[in-house]
């Protein structure tokens, strides 16, 4: 009876926690720049998912499912990185990793500021600390009371987001609630997803919107992510139809510029796995295919540890733009030491 007691307020407590962050919420740009972008420069963005400093090699998950080519059902074990030690070993990988990149611009997404999985390493000061003279833009999309499962390792609490960075003097920035699956009990484990949107003035009078994009996994059928590209799209459309610059970065969980089955595997491809190509997006814009595109995955499974050549990998993570912006993007070789993503740079410049 005391076990159905406790099960029965567990599942009450986290109902009466859970909530949707709200839309459209305005956000705080610390340490702002003054300087305003120019057509016809050269400029660089980074778009890096730091895997809330968990993902070193011997890492796996326990949310990730997959199969090996004989058909051997694998899942992962993890719910938080090894240890502190290991997190911030991690972490500081990450950090060092943009800061040598030197992007303009750092689109930043699973990063924590407060949370058992990455023992309370506030990832957000540890990037704004590397990278002094960037601005910082952050937004939640992840808030979830403690969460005792798995029973062996609980995932715990999380406060985690979107870290937003540049060099470059921001107007406004704003969260955009994406739609999400909120009809059973994964929606106390996935995040509250979103996209934001900063607004750079140019110097002709127009603006460079910059948007950090992270998308559903877990949807099973990817119709979530349908509903989360159409809202994308209609965004997309919007600001492109007011002579806007448009830039898209982050960690889209589509196979992106045909690499759905580009790369070497001892796995089957994952039913969650789905394509994203231009036809699949508003006229005008289009997705930036990386020079080195079928070289260089940006994302492995995470349901075994990594071993090249045996994970399933893709390129996950890149940028779409606008058709006013001359862009080419590589993808970044890190090896996945400090990540389940690779970062991916992108070049471009204003018309």
């Amino acid at each position: 009876m005391a076990l159905i007691i406790f099960v029965v307020g567990y599942i009450a407590y986290m109902q009466i926690n859970y909530y949707r962050i709200e839309d459209n919420q305005s956000l705080e740009i610390t340490n702002n720049k003054k300087e305003n972008l120019k057509t016809g420069k050269n400029y660089s963005a980074v778009t890096y998912n730091i895997g809330f400093g968990a993902y070193d090699h011997d890492y796996s998950f326990f949310m990730d499912t997959g199969k090996m080519e004989d058909g051997t059902d694998v899942v992962g074990e993890h719910s938080r990185a090894a240890s502190k030690e290991n997190a911030l070993k991690n972490t500081n990988g990450s950090t060092e990793t943009v800061k040598k990149l030197s992007p303009d611009f750092a689109l930043l997404q699973e990063v924590d500021v407060k949370a058992t999985r990455s023992y309370k390493i506030n990832q957000k000061e540890s990037f704004e600390k590397k990278l002094p003279n960037y601005s910082s833009i952050f937004a939640l999309n992840f808030h979830a009371p403690y969460m005792l499962y798995p029973l062996n390792e609980p995932h715990g609490s999380v406060e985690a987001g979107l870290l937003t960075m540049s060099k470059y003097e921001a107007t406004s920035a704003t969260r955009k609630s994406y739609p999400v699956d909120e009809s059973s009990f994964t929606k106390f484990f996935d995040l509250d997803r979103c996209f934001t949107m900063v607004r750079y003035p140019v110097e002709n009078n127009k603006e460079l919107v910059l948007i950090n994009n992270h998308m559903s996994a877990y949807d099973e059928g990817g119709t979530i992510r349908v509903r989360q590209l159409k809202l994308l799209n209609k965004i997309m459309e919007e600001e492109y139809k007011k002579g806007n610059y448009v830039i898209v970065g982050g960690d889209f969980n589509h196979a992106l510029g045909g690499t759905i089955d580009a790369f070497d595997s001892k796995q089957q491809i994952p039913e969650w796995v789905f394509k994203l190509n231009d036809e699949d997006i508003v006229k005008g814009m289009s997705v930036v295919k990386a020079l080195n595109n079928t070289e260089v995955p940006t994302c492995r499974s995470c349901d075994i540890p990594y071993e090249k050549g045996v994970n399933y990998t893709s390129v996950l993570d890149g940028f779409i733009v606008s058709d006013n912006v001359v862009a080419k993007a590589e993808n970044v070789d890190k090896d996945f030491t400090y990540s389940d993503h690779n970062p991916v740079k992108l070049t471009f410049k204003l018309k």
